[in-house]
């Protein structure tokens, strides 16, 4: 990469280069010369403003500003589901365009899922670190992150992308990849369930069964999802819990227990919503025990935003911790991701755990990213 002066006597050539690694497959992607010029022309002065007009001060905010954009952008795609497989060969190409627009040289790298752990940690105690996939992929990081200076940036590369909606995250690449790359961090609270961490909500009951039966099913999850839920309700059982809700006893049967991050309405109109991402609660939603056919009508009311409490619910609380007592093991859907824990399990919400980049206008207040919190991921 060319260096860049930051003066107005020098003029810069545009110059796009890109060299890659054959060996891992990551892109350096060096951006247009003639942005990058603009952004440091732009931050230098303002710098300049702020701490006088001598010539000491603006070889300091020259080197300020080389410094900061010297730094690469590390992206992290999860290439295997969603919106990332269906482009095929054409998402390095694509997530390649989006950045260029940003002035900002970034570091992509393209990862079957089970790598993306391990690249995620590798970046930790960066400022930032973007990660495209669904919000399975958006939980595992955030898992790793969490109680860091790291902010996580999100493409929303997954199939309903749920978290970088709720964030205001624009659902096109290029959009998503200016609020990486601009974006203003806050912080967002974790739910913890034992070791696992997930960003949305944790669900038991007939919902596992359904997501390992649309996993049998190849092809689009939505198409997958039309024998899947017709297997789950012809099959379907009540389970027992016992519960501890904030230190109350609760015995419960339900086809379906669902623990969510933060407050989720049930409200007509904002069924499934939340209106904020920092309440340090957990909801606690048991759908009651009904026929097959009942429970699509619950289905078809709760969608329209018709469902009702004391109608439709067997438990409807929020709580900062939830614990399922038993013995052996419990199989639950984290953020739409299925694994096996061992009881009792002990759910937690997490406040402020996560560092986040959104959309400036979605912050309500500046938020210190980097105080790290007391909130334990397990």
């Amino acid at each position: 990469m060319l260096p860049i002066v930051a003066s107005s006597r020098v003029k810069a050539r545009r110059r796009i280069s890109c060299a890659r690694s054959r060996k891992d497959g990551t892109t350096m992607l060096c951006l247009s010369a003639v942005s990058r010029k603009r952004n440091l022309l732009n931050a230098a002065a303002r710098l300049r403003t702020l701490s006088g007009s001598g010539a000491r001060n603006r070889i300091g905010s020259r080197r300020i500003v080389a410094n900061v954009m010297a730094s690469t952008l590390p992206v992290l795609i999860n290439r295997t589901g969603g919106t990332a497989a269906a482009l095929g060969d054409s998402l390095r190409a694509k997530v390649e365009e989006a950045f260029v627009a940003t002035g900002r040289t970034i570091e992509l790298e393209l990862l079957d899922g089970a790598d993306m752990a391990e690249a995620v940690r590798s970046h930790r105690g960066k400022p930032r670190v973007v990660v495209g996939g669904g919000d399975g992929t958006l939980g595992g990081a955030a898992a790793i992150l969490a109680n860091s200076p790291t902010a996580l940036a999100i493409l929303p590369l997954g199939t309903r992308n749920h978290l970088a909606r709720q964030l205001g995250i624009p659902l096109d690449l290029a959009q998503a990849a200016a609020v990486a790359v601009d974006g203003q961090r806050r912080r967002i609270d974790l739910g913890s369930a034992g070791d696992r961490v997930f960003v949305n909500n944790a669900s038991f009951g007939i919902y596992t069964r359904f997501v390992r039966q649309r996993e049998q099913v190849s092809g689009p999850k939505w198409l997958a999802s039309i024998p899947a839920t017709w297997h789950v309700l012809r099959n379907m059982r009540a389970q027992h819990f016992m519960l501890e809700i904030d230190g109350g006893a609760r015995a419960i049967t339900t086809p379906l227990l669902f623990v969510g991050n933060n407050q989720y309405s049930i409200e007509p109109g904002q069924f499934g919503e939340r209106e904020t991402l920092e309440d340090g609660q957990l909801s606690v939603l048991a759908v009651a025990a009904q026929a097959p056919h009942n429970l699509i009508g619950f289905a078809a009311r709760a969608v329209v935003g018709l469902a009702h409490p004391e109608r439709d619910f067997a438990e409807c609380a929020n709580a900062t911790e939830v614990v399922i007592d038993g013995q052996g093991w419990i199989e639950g859907a984290f953020d739409g991701e299925l694994e096996w824990l061992p009881l009792p399990l002990t759910l937690r919400s997490l406040p402020r755990a996560l560092g986040v980049v959104t959309p400036r206008e979605s912050a309500s207040s500046d938020q210190n990213l980097f105080k790290i919190h007391d909130s334990r991921t397990h």
